[in-house]
Order: structure tokens, then sequence, then C-alpha cells
């Protein structure tokens, strides 16, 4: 009686320690930090849902809007390192914020937990249909023309890749314009829609949809060749500014310190979801361009970023962008 006793008690312990060690047992957060509807937003949905079905839990896409996204940022970087908060962000957060906004105290090197790319993004200039403006060359003549009321340029919020993207390009082309910054992509497309600004610099997943209506034109796309999702839109070498080559890489991370176990889980999770052809129907209809082969998986994501944190902060010192001490 006594052997069945014990036999029936080891059973019962590595069934309750195989429940408590079951991950994920409950949802998993995706921080987004900035607001819906912009173009990293985009690229979370089309993800989550996927990778939600390879790991056996919800994904819940949680929006934190905010100047540079320091607000999603600070609170990724509170959250516990169990496995059940990821990030979905940019180069953006992962490597331009760190130098704007110093106060986030935000040191990619050693607070996060790379997972991995999602996809690398064009940048596009697009104008509003109400300006007038039918390509790259004219919007440089009026920008140049002090004759000519002042060119405004949207972007998606100080910090972000769409406020970076907008000055790398006024510095390149040696031109000004007055900048109106919004709580993310989505406002300042709608903006840019309304003829309220005149021209906004963003990835092709926002800009691609938003060109829909005809109420605004892509003047400018930054790839080599023009792309099949917007095959009437010149490069930026054809409108006469080749320097201007910004895409965006996206990325997901976990916080520093998460089990391996688990992270493991996450990264085979998005490489999963990479592969299933809806994600990459939807990422190729949008311009996006996934990671194939090395460049999948923690180390391509640890190599771009140690790349860009240094290359954008000799960007912003270059082009006396304002650091937000």
């Amino acid at each position: 009686m006594l052997k069945h006793t014990r036999h029936w008690l080891g059973a019962a312990l590595i069934a309750v320690a195989g429940i408590a060690n079951a991950y994920p047992d409950k949802a998993i957060t995706m921080i987004v930090p900035y607001a819906p509807g912009g173009s990293t937003d985009g690229l979370a949905r089309i993800v989550a849902d996927s990778m939600a079905k390879s790991i056996g839990a919800s994904i819940i896409v949680e929006n934190i809007g905010g100047v540079g996204g320091v607000p999603g940022v600070q609170k990724f970087l509170r959250a516990k390192q169990d496995g059940y908060t990821i990030m979905l962000s940019n180069m953006g957060s992962f490597a331009i914020a760190p130098t704007l906004y110093p106060h986030m105290k935000f040191d990619p090197k050693s607070e996060m937990e790379p997972l991995g790319l999602v996809a690398e993004v064009p940048m596009v200039l697009s104008v509003s249909a109400a300006s007038g403006i039918k390509d790259l060359p004219t919007l440089l003549q009026r920008m140049r023309d002090s004759s000519q009321p002042r060119i405004n340029l949207g972007n998606g919020g100080p910090g972000g890749t769409g406020h970076i993207g907008a000055e790398y390009f006024l510095y390149l082309t040696k031109t000004t314009s007055e900048m109106i910054p919004y709580r993310g992509t989505g406002p300042a497309l709608v903006d840019l829609m309304a003829g309220t600004v005149d021209v906004v610099i963003d990835q092709t997943v926002a800009m691609i949809p938003a060109s829909k209506g005809n109420r605004i034109l892509p003047l400018a796309v930054a790839s080599p060749e023009r792309i099949p999702q917007m095959p009437d839109t010149p490069t930026f070498a054809e409108g006469g500014v080749p320097e201007f080559d910004m895409s965006v890489w996206n990325a997901i991370a976990a916080p520093k310190g998460i089990p391996r176990d688990r992270a493991d889980k996450l990264v085979k999770a998005l490489n999963e979801a990479l592969d299933d052809p809806k994600v990459k129907a939807a990422l190729d209809s949008l311009g996006a361009i996934a990671p194939q082969g090395k460049r999948r998986g923690p180390e391509e994501m640890h190599r771009l970023t140690q790349r860009d944190l240094d290359r954008f902060a000799k960007l912003i010192h270059d082009a006396n962008i304002p650091i937000n001490k």
C-alpha cells in the first residue's frame, strides 16, 4: 500500500510541477509604444494573431502613445520578467529614443532581450493632394523658394522614425520646414489627407493604405528600385536625393531576465508567424520585407541595435536635432 502511495504522490508532484511550469497559461501583452493606426501598430496586429496560434495563448496588442514612444518603453521596462509582456516596436524605440530622451534611462544593450526582427520597411515621402505638388523636384523647389508659403511637415511624434526620417531628409537636402508633431502616425496621416499638413515621411505599411483614396500622393520611396506595391512612385534617387536610403526595421523584445525557455518559445512563435502564408501575404501587400535565414532571431536584432545606436547618435549630433534632457 505504501509503495502505491509513493508512486501516486510522485506522479502527482510531477503533474503539479508540469502545470506550474506551463507557459504560457494566460494572455501575453504586446506593447506597441505608439498610437493605433500607424506602421508599427499595423505590423503588430499582423503578427500577433499568428504568434498566438503558435504559442497557444492570446496575444493582446496594447497601444501606449506618447512622445517618442517613451511612456510605452517605460511600461515595458517596469514589466515582470516572466514572458507575459513583450514589446513590438521599431528602431525609433530601440536605437533612436535612447539618445533623444536620455531621461528615459533605457539602455537597449542591457535592459532588453532581443527576440527577432519582424520586418524591414522602406520610408515613403507623401504630400497632400491639396498641395498641388506632383513630384519631388517640385517639392524641393517650393521648399527653397522664400516667396512661397513655408512647407509644413507632419510626423508621428518627436523621436519616432517619421520624425528622424524628416530631419534626415531636411539635412540631406539642406532645406527647412515647419515641423508639426502628432501623437502617432495615424493622426498625422489624417491631417495629411485633409490638407492640414503638406508632407509626411513614414513607412510603406502606413503609406500604402493611406494613399488608396487619392487624397495623398506618394512622391518617393527609399528603395534601390521601385517597389511592386507602388509601381508609379519613383525612388528617392529618381527624384534627385539618392542619399536618402532610410528603411525601418521593426522587431520584438522581452524584458531582460526572461527565462531562457520562455524566450525560446517566443522566438519560435515569431518564426512560425513569419512562415505563415497569411502573414507573408499581408506583409508583402504593405511593402514590408520579412527576415529570412540568418536574419531571423535574436542575434540580428542585437546587431542592428548596436549599429544603429551609434549611427543615429551621430545623425542627431550632425543635424543638430534637439535632445530632450
